[in-house]
């Protein structure tokens, strides 16, 4: 709503690093012989009781008691075994994924840049140059001629750096400063800059720890900021004023509850400073000037658990998005004067599931989804309920505004893709109900949308609810196959996500058509978890309910077989994060289906993790997942499906499993301790091979061409599972 500017190592394990490194050598001879032994790590007992309830886990000691500081040899010798494992493993797929990597780089315009969007006196737009890892960002004036200035160089300042991240970059109002952040380690502790723009000097300013936005006000001479706690939790919103120690910043707000977490923003005219707090599911606002943004707060409404709410203000009027009266959100507004008195502007609708609203000074925007599909709709103050939607061309697709900094925007800037249309940025004139194509993404190696189709089918998952899913395929698949000696529906790769209401949108990706081309059909599944359907949609797969999530995507894939997509045995699936935790839960109830899975940094220790109240994240988890510390409902439940606790002796497909040493999400242990058990449990010969990023996080390498690098390892590893290696191993 409010728009920022820019806004264990044994001797089994250490014999097996030794006996990788020689494999390896020898692999580029008789890559034939290579024959490894997987590191085997070591059992420790270590119990624990809660609830009544006993766990064993011998695999504890992965777990690095002095983390974030992860120093005990044991564990690191560990993680360089399997990472040795995972090299040699890899070494013959090495020309596949050498090929895979060019392929997709081929379809990426290198010297590509961003549309240029005004913004105050200046257009800002972003651009890489041919072979570059980082974007560079520019602006120039908006009178004829003004010539481009480069303000801020990403490549330069990642020089010499295994990492790196830019995180904010916000210019101040008046177009003089530039602040930025950035992080060189994937542990997602940034550190803020600030750059006069008119001389070209850096000043002396620099705010370590933080975690959030930066947030011009006062005219200028300060930013709003979140400082991180020890354990990565934003519970501070902090004022620092230009030229003076970080030491003397304000503390505008305090949140108690270390489950929220606190964030800041400008409203539409920018004239005032809105703070948020909030969990999973519940929220609390309050606003000051942005002029005096020392003065006391005025708090919109206090929490009541269960409800959210967000808020912006145009022309001394608050609007207020919220689910107080409807699952699915209503718009209410307010006078500033009694902030809390909510009067209905459109009421919350079953039909129609409103996810956002964006205020103009002639016009504001409501987004959302009517029956799964994006909506834009332009509605006016004067009569709301007129709402005018942006009509968009296919059946099946991902819309949204995208950056429109100005309160007195006549045109928006919209982003539109499909599963076979390239992204495209569009602009919506408003007055005329006209879209003008700006820009649509260039595949330089060739992109041919006539050669693909897409559809979006139902498949009854085993309640009776029927699942939405995405596919995208080459016409001429059987041909493909054919022509690989492969008979029958092929191999189809299934991906979701399933967590926090997120909606995997059916968007277009060039590294994608490197399976597609070779005769995948890939299939998004729309399991509930995310909101796709709506917010009911997202509760029907969190807390109490969760493991719904986890059947819809298996049903959905014993669906696409039963429709002759695919066989059984020939769906791959990947996820990461919570969809690690989903691809975790899948291999653990139906791991027939899969011919090969990749994991990346997977939430798989959830119920430990959800016990350790000291983790970074664990207490604003708990209205996700549950709280097993006070729950013996929630303990038991997640005992029931984590997917570490539910690893049993039976065959397990082939896997590949990634981890970031400096993840504060999902800690590195979690990867580690999966594959140790799944090592020692597993009754099949399948691959497991685990890669651990030792100087990385959450995200994996940064850099375009480091990170591309990783999907095309990720899709030789699919390959070689599927036997389509085009002549390797």
């Amino acid at each position: 709503m409010s728009k920022s500017r820019l806004s264990l190592l044994t001797c089994a394990a250490a014999l097996a690093a030794l006996t990788a490194s020689a494999a390896i050598a020898d692999s580029h001879e008789d890559q034939s012989s290579v024959t490894i032994s997987p590191p085997i790590a070591e059992k420790r007992e270590h119990t624990y009781t809660h609830h009544g309830i006993t766990i064993s886990d011998p695999y504890d000691w992965l777990y690095d008691k002095s983390y974030p500081e992860i120093d005990d040899e044991d564990v690191l010798d560990y993680i360089r075994a399997e990472n040795t494992y995972f090299e040699a493993q890899m070494e013959p797929q090495a020309a596949l994924t050498e090929s895979l990597f060019t392929e997709m780089r081929g379809r990426i315009k290198e010297d590509d840049s961003s549309v240029p969007q005004r913004m105050g006196e200046y257009l800002y737009w972003s651009e890489f140059d041919e072979g570059a890892q980082y974007r560079k960002h520019y602006r120039k004036g908006l009178e004829d001629g003004a010539d481009a200035v480069l303000i801020l160089d990403e490549n330069v300042m990642a020089e010499g750096q295994e990492y790196f991240r830019l995180g904010a970059l916000s210019i101040s109002q008046n177009g003089r400063f530039m602040a930025y952040s950035t992080d060189t380690s994937g542990a997602e502790r940034y550190t803020a800059r600030i750059m006069d723009l008119q001389t070209g000097e850096m000043l002396a300013d620099e705010i370590p720890n933080l975690r959030s936005n930066l947030t011009w006000v006062a005219g200028d001479t300060a930013l709003v900021y979140g400082p991180s706690s020890e354990n990565w939790r934003t519970l501070e919103a902090r004022l620092h004023v230009i030229g003076t120690p970080v030491s003397d910043d304000v503390v505008l707000y305090k949140e108690e509850d270390e489950s929220f977490g606190v964030g800041a923003g400008l409203s539409a005219q920018e004239d005032y400073l809105i703070i948020s707090t909030g969990d999973n599911e519940t929220s609390e606002v309050r606003f000051v000037s942005a002029a005096d943004p020392t003065a006391p707060l005025t708090l919109v409404k206090p929490r009541q658990t269960g409800v959210e709410y967000g808020v912006d203000i145009r022309e001394g009027e608050m609007f207020i998005w919220t689910n107080d009266d409807h699952i699915n959100f209503r718009l209410a507004k307010a006078a500033l004067e009694t902030p809390g008195n909510w009067e209905t502007v459109l009421q919350g609708s079953d039909e129609f599931y409103l996810t956002d609203f964006d205020l103009f000074e002639t016009f504001f925007v409501t987004e959302g989804r009517l029956n799964g599909l994006d909506q834009v709709q332009i509605r006016t103050y004067d009569a709301p309920l007129d709402a005018r939607p942006i009509a968009f061309p296919e059946a099946s697709y991902d819309a949204g505004l995208s950056n429109n900094p100005e309160y007195d925007q006549t045109v928006l800037r919209l982003s539109y893709e499909s599963m076979v249309t390239p992204d495209s940025d569009y602009d919506y004139d408003v007055a005329s109900a006209s879209l003008e194509l700006l820009k649509q993404q260039e595949i330089p190696s060739g992109y041919d949308a006539s050669l693909y189709t897409t559809q979006r089918i139902e498949i009854e998952a085993r309640d009776g609810t029927m699942v939405p899913v995405s596919i995208v395929m080459r016409k001429d698949r059987a041909e493909i196959l054919a022509a690989q000696g492969i008979e029958g529906p092929g191999p189809l790769h299934l991906y979701a996500y399933g967590a926090y209401g997120y909606a995997v949108p059916p968007g277009f990706s060039t590294t994608r058509l490197s399976l597609v081309d070779r005769g995948f059909a890939y299939a998004i599944a729309h399991i509930r978890g995310g909101d796709d359907l709506g917010r009911r949609w997202y509760l029907q797969g969190k807390g109490l309910e969760r493991t719904n999530t986890f059947n819809d995507f298996v049903d959905a894939g014993r669906g696409l077989i039963a429709q002759g997509f695919t066989a059984e045995g020939m769906v791959t699936a990947s996820g990461g994060s919570a969809g690690g935790e989903l691809m975790g839960a899948i291999v653990n109830q139906d791991p027939a289906q899969y011919g090969a899975i990749v994991s990346h940094v997977p939430f798989v220790d959830v119920l430990n993790t959800m016990l350790n109240a000291d983790l970074p994240l664990t207490p604003g988890e708990w209205q996700e997942w549950g709280n097993p510390i006070e729950s013996k409902e929630a303990f038991a439940y997640i005992l029931s499906y984590s997917p570490y606790d539910q690893v049993t002796a039976q065959d397990y497909p082939p896997m590949m499993v990634t981890a970031g040493l400096n993840d504060p999400r999902v800690t590195y242990w979690e990867p580690a301790k999966w594959v140790a058990l799944l090592r020692d449990q597993k009754t099949d010969d399948n691959v497991l091979v685990m890669k651990t990023n030792m100087g990385a996080g959450h995200g994996g390498q940064s850099g375009r061409w480091n990170s591309l690098r990783e999907t095309a390892e990720e899709f030789a590893f699919i390959l070689w599972q599927m036997g389509m290696t085009e002549g390797g191993e």
